[in-house]
């Protein structure tokens, strides 16, 4: 080998290591602080937890939990709190958990995801779940800096709660530095991204305010308290920027307040609150514990739609139709009912002479329902690729149909659909198929037919729900003229 050659392949060597060594010399990260926030000893640690899940109120929420604030401080201080959080989602199905805390060691812009390897505590070692960490990674730009996770202790004492409660899923750490709101919107909108068609519980690890005396903290932890139950996310942002003394991990809890808003109606319900000196900490320097549960709400009130409020859906599709072949534009409305303001997913089907003519819609809950309707409508009278755009002189035997969705629930065993109240969602990649729950039953189709459809309406291989984590169902309503 010439000496340029050997200088290149030196230099190439040396810039690959630069860029790679960091991520793959990752591997087990080494318990830092059992025994001092936490028990080192694992029997009494998992006698500890088993105590305080145990005695934790239950508590129960009318939707899907997605995540959870939790506190960080040593277990003596802080776990009784903690634990409520964690005994609500004990009895649920995660695969994986997604730990954000701030970072208390080092200064830095942006987030540090730990990518592959695992986290050891005394009840030993959960991996990292390299797909979802690398998947965060890509869609947040964010990479990986060791010195952030060396001694960082938000995260690892979430760990061994985690353990506990989902002794086989697998954790994505996350260390937040500054807390901008740049990083904070590109974490959320990641996370969006990330852990779609996957069942993902993401931790928001903060502690309240510090070192006030007990009846001032109380009365600021309240008040942030009561931001976080009214999704005041400006307010709190704006407090956040500024660090002011509300929480340490504000940057977290907005990242998943944001996320949750993203994935549809979202609400908190508050688990616990105390604080440093409830345990006989000092009174004049207090800190404050919250565990809360942010979950997505059910669409409670759509199954219970009125007989005139769905009268009111129906005008507003024809109405909607009419006005965009007349004008090109659709019609400016204001709903007569409330309700119809909540934000659902709902498809248009369109029939002339009982034959189908057009069908377009929306499956997820991205604007109130009188506007989804209302778009849904204009869309399947002329954007529906099987048929030409509608014609005003169709429009006195035109039929309108609407089917208005609940949420999308991940399909964990295929015995969970049924014919006829279910509808069914696959995504993989890019691809995506949808099928309304009537088109089973009018096709007289069973349940194998049902997936085999939805599949190639997918463009995928007949059997592609086999393997699919994508796979969901959904009820409806549906209601025609």
């Amino acid at each position: 080998m010439n000496r340029p050659t050997w200088l290149k392949t030196i230099i190439c060597w040396l810039f690959c290591w630069l860029l790679i060594g960091p991520a793959y010399g990752q591997g087990i990260r080494k318990p830092v602080w059992a025994g001092q926030f936490y028990e080192a000893d694992p029997g009494r640690l998992n006698r500890q937890l088993d105590l305080w899940l145990e005695s934790a109120k239950e508590a129960s929420v009318s939707g899907e939990v997605v995540g959870l604030i939790a506190p960080h401080a040593g277990y003596v201080y802080s776990a009784r709190v903690a634990a409520c959080g964690y005994r609500l989602v004990r009895g649920l199905s995660f695969d994986s958990v997604v730990i954000i805390g701030p970072s208390h060691q080092l200064a830095f812009e942006g987030c540090s995801i730990y990518l592959r390897g695992g986290f050891e505590t005394p009840l030993g070692v959960v991996e990292v779940d390299e797909n979802l960490a690398r998947e965060l990674a890509r869609y947040s730009g964010f990479g990986y800096i060791p010195e952030a996770h060396d001694r960082e202790h938000s995260v690892e004492v979430q760990v061994p709660f985690i353990q506990k409660v989902f002794p086989r899923a697998r954790i994505v750490p996350v260390v937040m530095g500054n807390q901008t709101d740049r990083t904070i919107q590109a974490l959320a909108a990641a996370l969006t991204r990330a852990t779609e068609g996957k069942k993902v519980l993401v931790v928001a690890s903060t502690d309240l305010s510090h070192f006030l005396n007990r009846p001032r903290a109380n009365e600021r932890d309240g008040q942030t308290i009561e931001l976080i139950k009214k999704f005041d996310l400006k307010t709190l942002g704006r407090q956040v920027e500024r660090h002011e003394n509300i929480m340490c991990g504000g940057g977290p809890v907005l990242a998943l307040l944001q996320y949750a808003q993203k994935r549809g109606p979202a609400r908190t319900e508050i688990l616990s609150y105390s604080d440093s000196a409830a345990v006989g900490g000092p009174e004049d320097r207090v800190v404050g514990y919250l565990a809360a549960a942010v979950y997505l709400e059910r669409s409670a009130g759509i199954e219970d739609l009125r007989p005139e409020e769905k009268k009111e859906l129906l005008a507003l599709a024809r109405r909607a139709i009419e006005t965009y072949l007349e004008t090109g534009q659709g019609p400016a409305y204001q709903p007569a009912s409330p309700r119809l303001e909540m934000r659902a997913g709902a498809f248009v089907t369109l029939r002339q002479k009982n034959q189908l003519r057009g069908c377009i819609g929306f499956a997820e809950p991205v604007f109130p329902l009188w506007e989804t309707v209302a778009q849904a409508a204009i869309l399947a009278a002329t954007e529906d690729p099987r048929f030409p755009p509608l014609r005003k002189a169709e429009l006195s035997s035109l039929r309108i149909e609407i089917s208005v969705l609940g949420p999308l629930q991940p399909v964990s065993d295929i015995s969970e659909i049924k014919i006829g109240r279910d509808g069914l969602v696959i995504r993989e990649g890019q691809r995506s198929g949808l099928l309304l729950p009537q088109v089973a039953t009018e096709q007289g189709w069973d349940r194998r037919t049902f997936l085999r459809e939805v599949c190639r309406k997918a463009g995928l291989p007949d059997n592609a729900w086999k393997n699919s984590r994508g796979l969901f169902k959904f009820e409806a309503i549906v209601f025609q003229e």
